[in-house]
């Protein structure tokens, strides 16, 4: 593998961490990839542009902001609905995840949407308000309320170095 390959991984892998809270955040990845902070900014916008990354955002520690009532509504839509339910939920201000699964043998929920709230009442409140101004009445659904966090981070997608 060339130099400039194991730079490159590097520079994946420090992104997936984090960008460095410091006022060059960019200089910091440079010193810490051996790139230049040009060709630290060039190469995350080709990727950008490339759709490799998607996006830069915050990831918030939610439970130490307050927000310890946290669900998981998840939802037995049937195939012709999903989508359309899918993008009106993803759309309400309460909910900050909502994705397509498959269903598996025993499971029979595809439609995920996550809600945190500061009180378990108060989340219980919004997802019966989001059941009724979507008509989810009759929608076999559960509320599955996190007990206990173990870990949260962004996903990892760069191969560890040989």
């Amino acid at each position: 593998m060339q130099a400039q390959d194991r730079r490159l991984i590097r520079l994946r892998a420090c992104l997936e961490e984090g960008l460095p809270l410091v006022s060059e955040p960019f200089k910091v990845l440079a010193e810490q990839t051996g790139l230049s902070v040009e060709e630290v900014r060039t190469w995350i916008g080709h990727w950008q542009h490339s759709g490799f990354i998607k996006r830069f955002g915050l990831v918030v520690r939610h439970r130490r902001l307050g927000l310890a009532a946290n669900a998981m509504v998840v939802w037995n839509l049937p195939e012709d609905r999903v989508d359309e339910v899918g993008r009106r939920l993803a759309a309400e201000p309460e909910v900050t995840l909502c994705y397509q699964r498959v269903r598996r043998l025993g499971w029979p929920y595809n439609l995920f949407c996550m809600i945190h709230g500061v009180r378990r009442v108060r989340v219980e409140a919004q997802i019966r308000a989001l059941i009724q101004r979507h008509g989810l009445e009759d929608v076999d659904h559960q509320v599955l309320f996190s007990r206990q966090a173990y870990r949260q981070r962004g996903g990892r997608y760069t191969p560890e170095e040989p």
